[in-house]
């Protein structure tokens, strides 16, 4: 049987030693080098070319997410599999993005990290429960986002000006003065936007405000 071949990077020797313990009786994985940082890893995917990278995120002289960009450019059948103590979206996103086929958290188990690399391994990914968890938030986030964008968008100049100028406190009559326009046509404006954005408070409306940064803090 052809065993996985895989090479622990972590700064930490006692951290490469429980990793190493923890797949000794994974009968189809074999650690074949370990690394300190990433400058290392990379020098010792060059020297013995693993399917498998367990990678660290926060290294010194060259950190997780620099070297996955240059093992996954420079040695593409190599696989990286981050393996960190942190798993919110902070951290989860980027190193997805640098190019790590899979995200564990060293608090998994011996049988959640040999399923993560034997996936890997496969061609699949692997996100620990965790990790995608903070994924799909991550993602619902970006969509609101999205979402918030576009409904901006259909609010008219007047409307804009509305909206920062209740946000910053100003009540109808200090704002019809401003503008020169009557409070009853203020009000009329205010209730056009907030339904625009389907907001319903004004608490919300200044949320709205400072997340479109329409006004500052």
């Amino acid at each position: 049987m052809k065993k996985i071949k895989v090479l622990i990077v972590d700064d930490h020797t006692l951290v490469r030693q429980g990793i190493r313990s923890l797949l000794a009786l994974a009968a189809d994985i074999e650690i074949v080098g370990e690394a300190a940082d990433g400058r290392e890893a990379i020098e010792k995917v060059r020297q013995l070319a693993p399917d498998i990278v367990l990678m660290d995120l926060a290294m010194p002289n060259m950190g997780g997410l620099e070297a996955t960009r240059r093992i996954r450019r420079e040695f593409p059948a190599t696989k990286v599999l981050a393996v960190t103590q942190y798993d919110d979206s902070e951290y989860v996103i980027p190193i997805i993005k640098a190019g790590a086929r899979g995200f564990v958290t060293k608090m998994a188990s011996p049988l959640e990290l040999a399923s993560a690399i034997q996936a890997v391994y496969r061609g699949d990914s692997f996100l620990s429960p965790s990790a995608a968890t903070a994924l799909v938030e991550e993602c619902q986030i970006m969509v609101g986002t999205e979402g918030e964008k576009e409904s901006y968008q259909l609010l008219t100049d007047r409307e804009r000006e509305v909206l920062k100028l209740v946000a910053e406190g100003h009540t109808a009559r200090e704002i019809a003065d401003m503008l020169v326009v009557s409070p009853k046509t203020v009000e009329w404006y205010k209730a056009s936007l907030m339904n625009k954005l389907n907001i319903h408070n004004k608490t919300d409306l200044i949320k709205f405000a400072i997340r479109k940064q329409v006004i500052n803090l």
